[in-house]
């Protein structure tokens, strides 16, 4: 089979909070009828992520085309889970035109790209191109991620996560493995902040590498896919600055699924996640929830200082309206507090 035939993966790569899974539900509503599948890794065992990319409503974007990988570090656990899940995708009957690889916010990608020379993949897929995407504010801001204390929970919660490298290498490995930048939430940031950020992102890349703006991941697909990178042929020029067979120890943090009732308002919801989120260890909480009178589900998602809501689909009906929000904190954090503001 010639390079030509195998099916394109774009990997999709970045920290928390920097906006992977809105840039991916966008591509997904505007794929022009190509036909897609995605896998999603995320942290913890509730899947969010996943269930909020299937609720993206249009043609073809199911269920069925969504695969999720929880628990785990796609970059640490390529062998038990991401090869068998491609593979899963390929047997289909009709096949993924394009494959979207959602990587969580702690993932090195170039672990990932190294594992499409597998013998049992490499004849059929190819990375089409590695796409970091940036949290503009936060870079502005001195820091790598929304809040990077909810990243060291991210890893140090998760016995498959190996790699425990400082989060600014983590943030410069992506970087440094990209074939497309995108600068998201621009919108946010004045001229002065927005020229410093690129010329961060560029001090840091190893090559000449395109760097789009974009304001809540929206950005046209064809931007995205098609770039013909086959990165796993190109491994040299993406440095990293992680070797295999680290040494890692993890802190004890835990993250824990509750249940919400239903809100009078979306701004009455996002006041007591505010207030949650003040309880002490508490460092992310993000889910669904029912708000009263109202058919959609509302979506809320905290990260760093910030809460944001939206509703994204109507409730189904043979699904039952459980508001459930899953808060992410250090070992011991009060639960019974966070549930108290969470009941407002």
């Amino acid at each position: 089979m010639s390079i030509v035939e195998k099916i394109p993966c774009t990997i999709v790569t970045g920290f928390l909070g920097a906006g992977k899974t809105t840039l991916v539900r966008h591509v997904m509503e505007n794929a022009g009828g190509r036909r897609l599948a995605i896998l999603v890794n995320e942290f913890g065992d509730v899947g969010f992520d996943g269930s909020f990319l299937a609720a993206c409503g249009v043609p073809g974007c199911t269920e069925e085309a969504i695969v999720e990988l929880p628990n785990g570090c796609i970059c640490c656990t390529v062998a038990d889970d991401f090869v068998p899940a491609l593979n899963t995708l390929l047997e289909r009957s009709e096949p993924p035109e394009h494959i979207l690889i959602e990587t969580s916010g702690l993932a090195l990608p170039k672990p990932l790209v190294q594992a499409f020379q597998w013998p049992a993949i490499r004849s059929r897929v190819t990375v089409d191109g590695v796409v970091a995407v940036v949290d503009g504010p936060a870079v502005a801001s001195g820091a790598f991620a929304e809040d990077p204390d909810a990243l060291a929970a991210q890893r140090a919660a998760d016995a498959s996560v190996e790699h425990e490298n400082p989060l600014e290498e983590v943030f410069e490995d992506q970087l440094l493995c990209a074939d497309l930048v995108v600068l998201n939430k621009a919108d946010l940031l004045s001229e002065t902040e927005r020229a410093g950020v690129r010329a961060e992102i560029e001090r840091q890349l190893p090559r000449a590498v395109k760097v789009v703006e974009t304001a809540h991941g929206a950005i046209d697909a064809r931007v995205l896919l098609g770039l013909n990178a086959a990165a796993e042929d190109d491994l040299d020029a993406r440095p990293s600055h992680h070797g295999e067979g680290e040494d890692h120890d993890h802190d004890d943090f835990e993250t824990v699924a509750l249940p919400v009732r239903p809100a009078r308002t979306p701004a009455d919801l996002a006041a007591r996640v505010e207030k949650a989120a003040e309880t002490a260890g508490v460092l992310r909480i993000k889910g669904f929830a029912e708000v009263e009178g109202k058919p959609m589900r509302l979506v809320v998602q905290g990260v760093g200082t910030r809460v944001a809501h939206h509703f994204d689909r109507p409730w189904r009906a043979t699904e039952p309206r459980d508001g459930r929000l899953v808060v992410i904190g250090l070992k011991g954090f009060d639960r019974d507090a966070v549930a108290a503001a969470l009941a407002g």
